[in-house]
Parts: C-alpha cells; sequence; structure tokens
C-alpha cells in the first residue's frame, strides 16, 4: 500500500510539473507574441475580466441543475433494474434464510382463575437442537431480462444434529403431550424447494409437509413498483420489508408409537433449496456449525458472524462456528416469546464484481468539477489569445459535459462500464476539442485543452477503480491543479496579460 502511494505522489508530482511547464510555456509564448501596451485604460479591463469571471462561476454553478437531474437519472435506471431483477427472483425464486430444525411440543397449563375455577391453556414449546451442522454447496447461474441480470442459485443443504434431555422437559402446572411433537423447518420462500426434504429420524425417513407456525422474519430490501413518479424530487425508491419465513413440519408419530419421545433424537435431512441472490443461516442450535462453498468470484459475507473464509479464482469456502452464548437465542421458550430470530441471520450474498449503476453515480459526482476545469481553461485561452468566446458556447461546452454523463449511463448498461466509459469519454473529448479550435483558431490551445480533457477522464476512471484510495489520490491531485491555476491567476493580477477591448 506504501508503494503504490508513492507511486502515485510520484506521477501526480510528474503530472503537476508538466502542467506548469505547460503553462508557462503558453504564457510565455503568448506574451512575446501578443505584448500590448500597458499604459491603456486598465480600469475598464479589469471591470470587464471580473465580471467574465464571476458570469462563468455563476454559469458553473448552474449547470448543477442538470447534474442533479442525471444523478436522479442515475437512481431511477437504477431502480429500475431492481424491480426488473426482483420480477426475474419471484418467478425463481427469492433469497432464502434457513432457520432448521426445532422440536414443537405442544403442552396445556392449568390455571385458577379469580373465582377459584379451573380453566386450560394450550401452549407450545420450542425447543432447539443440543449441536447442528450444516453443509450447503452453491451453483450460481445468471438470468437475464433484456439489459437486466439477476444472480439465481440452487443448492444442496444438508443438516444433521441432535436434540437432548427431552424427556427431561417440564413446565410448571402443565402436561406435556409429546404424542404430538414435531420438528418444524424454517424457509423464506417454499418455492425454492424443488424436492421432498429426505428427513431421517429414528432409523426412518418421514414426509414433510406445510405447517401453519411462524418461526422468524427477516427484513428485504424491495424496490417501490412506480419508481418514475418519484423522478423529479430525488426520492429514494427502495422500502424495506419483512418477509415471514414459512414452515416445513415433519410430524414424530411413527417414532413416539408409545406417546413419549427418546431422551435424544437424531436428524438428517437433505434439502435441495432454490434462491436468488443470498442465502442466509439462523444459528438455532445451541452449537451451530455451518459450512457454504461455490463457484463465485465475489461473495459477500452478511449478518451478525464473521465466518473463515477463502476465496480462489471463482470459488469460495466459508465456515462459521457459533456456540450457544454467542447469539441471543434461548434452549427454549414458549409460544412468541422470543421476538425476532432473523436478527441472529448470516450468510453469503452473491454480488456483482462491478455494479455500474454505483459507478454512474460516483462518476456523475465529479461533474462540479470537470465543467469548473474546463471553463477555467476556455477563460485561460480566451485571456491569451486575445480571441473572445462568448457566454453561450460556454453554455454548448458545459451541456456537452453534462451529456457525457448521460451518453455513459446509457452505453453501459449495453457494453459494461469500461467500454461504455473509453467511448463516452472519446466522444466528448472529440466534440469539445473540434468546438474550441472552430472558436479560436489556434492548433496550439487546442492540443493543450485535449491534453487536459484526456487527464481529467483518465483521473476520473483511475479514481473509480480505487475506490479505498479515491479522496487521498483526488486531494493530491486538486492541490496540483489548484496551484497551476493559482500561477496562471497570479498572472493575470499582476496585470502583465489583458486581452484588447472589444469594441
Amino acid at each position: 500500500m506504501g508503494i503504490v502511494i508513492l507511486i502515485f505522489l510520484s506521477i501526480a508530482l510528474a503530472v503537476g510539473a508538466g502542467l506548469f511547464l505547460v503553462a508557462r510555456m503558453i504564457y510565455i509564448h503568448y506574451y512575446n507574441k501578443n505584448k500590448i501596451n500597458m499604459e491603456t485604460s486598465k480600469t475598464k479591463l479589469t471591470q470587464s475580466l471580473t465580471f467574465k469571471g464571476i458570469t462563468i462561476a455563476v454559469l458553473t454553478l448552474v449547470m448543477l441543475i442538470p447534474s442533479t437531474m442525471i444523478q436522479n437519472l442515475i437512481r431511477e435506471r437504477q431502480e429500475r433494474s431492481r424491480e426488473t431483477v426482483q420480477k426475474i427472483n419471484y418467478k425463481w425464486s427469492s433469497s432464502q434464510t434457513l432457520c432448521a430444525p426445532l422440536l414443537l411440543v405442544p403442552y396445556t397449563t392449568v390455571r385458577l382463575d379469580a373465582d377459584k375455577k379451573l380453566y386450560y391453556e394450550e401452549h407450545t414449546l420450542y425447543v432447539t437442537p443440543k449441536n447442528l451442522k450444516i453443509n450447503a454447496s452453491l451453483t450460481p447461474e445468471e438470468r437475464h431480462y433484456g439489459i437486466y441480470k439477476a444472480i439465481l442459485y440452487k443448492s444442496d443443504i444438508h443438516f444433521e444434529g441432535s436434540f437432548a434431555e427431552i424427556t427431561s422437559l417440564k413446565i410448571d402446572n402443565s402436561e406435556l403431550h409429546f404424542d404430538k411433537a414435531q420438528i418444524a423447518i424454517g424457509i423464506t420462500d417454499l418455492r425454492g424447494v424443488t424436492q421432498n426434504p429426505d428427513f431421517k429420524t429414528g432409523g426412518k425417513t418421514l414426509e414433510a409437509t406445510v405447517g401453519v407456525v411462524k418461526l422468524f422474519s427477516v427484513s428485504e430490501i424491495a424496490a417501490t413498483e412506480d419508481a418514475g413518479k418519484y423522478y423529479s424530487f430525488g426520492n429514494s425508491y427502495s422500502r424495506s420489508i419483512n418477509v415471514t419465513g414459512k414452515t416445513l413440519v415433519v410430524n414424530l408419530n411413527e417414532i413416539n408409537a408409545t406417546g413419549s419421545l427418546p431422551q435424544s433424537i437424531d436428524f438428517d435431512c437433505t434439502l435441495k433449496l432454490n434462491g436468488s441472490s443470498s442465502i442466509n443461516f439462523i444459528p438455532i442450535g445451541q452449537h451451530t456449525a455451518v459450512t457454504v462453498s461455490g463457484q463465485w468470484q465475489s461473495p459477500s459475507f452478511t449478518g451478525s458472524f464473521s465466518p473463515e473464509s477463502t476465496i480462489d479464482k471463482e470459488k469460495f469456502l466459508a465456515d462459521w462456528s457459533i456456540l450457544s452464548f454467542n447469539r441471543e437465542i434461548p434452549e427454549t421458550w414458549s409460544d412468541s416469546d422470543v421476538a425476532d430470530l432473523g436478527s441472529n441471520s448470516f450468510g453469503v450474498n452473491l454480488i456483482e464484481t462491478v455494479d455500474h449503476y454505483q459507478q454512474n453515480m460516483r462518476s456523475a459526482k465529479y461533474a462540479l468539477m470537470f465543467i469548473a476545469l474546463t471553463f477555467i481553461v476556455f477563460f485561460f485561452v480566451e485571456i491569451f489569445t486575445r480571441k473572445p468566446i462568448q457566454f453561450f458556447q460556454y453554455v454548448l461546452a458545459g451541456i456537452s459535459l453534462i451529456l457525457f454523463y448521460s451518453l455513459l449511463l446509457s452505453l453501459s448498461e449495453q457494453i459494461g462500464f469500461g467500454l461504455a466509459y473509453f467511448v463516452a469519454s472519446a466522444a466528448t473529448v472529440i466534440m469539445i476539442t473540434v468546438y474550441f479550435h472552430s472558436l479560436i483558431r489556434q492548433k496550439a490551445a487546442t492540443f493543450i485543452l485535449a491534453c487536459i480533457m484526456l487527464v481529467l477522464y483518465a483521473f476520473l476512471y483511475i479514481i473509480l477503480q480505487i475506490e479505498d484510495f479515491a479522496l487521498l489520490f483526488g486531494s493530491i491531485f486538486l492541490f496540483i491543479i489548484l496551484g497551476v491555476i493559482m500561477f496562471m491567476s497570479n498572472r493575470i493580477k499582476s496585470g502583465k496579460h489583458m486581452p484588447a477591448d472589444e469594441e
């Protein structure tokens, strides 16, 4: 990291020195070529330059309006992309969260009312497994709908473990109905289950059916259906929604024919589950070990716990080991005494390596810098060459700089951000330099402008690629640019170079 910073500092200093020498050469060239009589009316000229500078500054600030509109357009396209991706995911299956398994034991409690009469309450006791081991293998794939792409996956999940000390379960003034006990498996979206789960316990394979018990809920980001109507206001088009997990239940009638359960229950289950974007797990076991592997080059590990992970080329492997005191889940509870199991979830998010909408948004935030520096070059050249550039010509140049971001956005949706950036920046540089040359008819000044714009666009692309060092490198670069501008402005202030009066 230190070497990278030193290399960048060396390059930045070299670029700064080069810009300083170029500015010096331009100054000497035009000063010797266009010497003017310094005894002319300086007051009128100074006022003219001051007015022109203020006008350009105001125009630069006015250009923030279309720049903000471009940023709103990027947000709208991004949310439209999310909405389309959600539609693709809905037809396949949404992101999955697995909460498995829990032992559910109904029980009846006897109580006395105010009149000393007995009445009965029906409850359910939730029991977590003593040990839980989960292995998940993901096979991601990409699905396209027009220009939009969704990340889906197929998964093979195997989990095993045991419930211990079942017969020692007791609740005061209550009778536990072990003959009605069930094992519950919580899944966010049951449409992703492609085969009947192979659930084995007590040497038998038991059938899983859909249950009505709600074990958990998780928060997901959803796109607003009609994002376009918020365009002019720049509002956020996403909202957080709570998704309640569905449940598969396994009745234990076949292993409790005598009306009671054994001291411990071992279980083993194989599950094929489809999903999209991410897969998460709730550490329901008193000791939970989870291993997730898959063919993906840029996984993001999310949730309440960090794994030990390895990422090799296009493969990844992640391991979690969570103890009972690492999470906020009791060993047993009644009914809905545990409010939010989903808050303990963790897992893997299959993200895209490059989000071109995010890069478009980051590049659009530099619009003011591009417009200001381009206008400053125009202004200095106008002074040194004594060839006036009209106000509306500044406006046209500013509009072309703004349209760069619109062109970049539309192209990046089709051909990717890197190639789109090259095409859009090349088109913008060519258009502005050709237009600039038609105004002043000076090859040297036009060449200097083209070089400066190429350096600016190259600098912006590098900044977009090194997000961690963007602030550092950007600050150094702007500091050097400011030094060059200060040198040039000092020459103007000293009165050594003034444009001739315009009639």
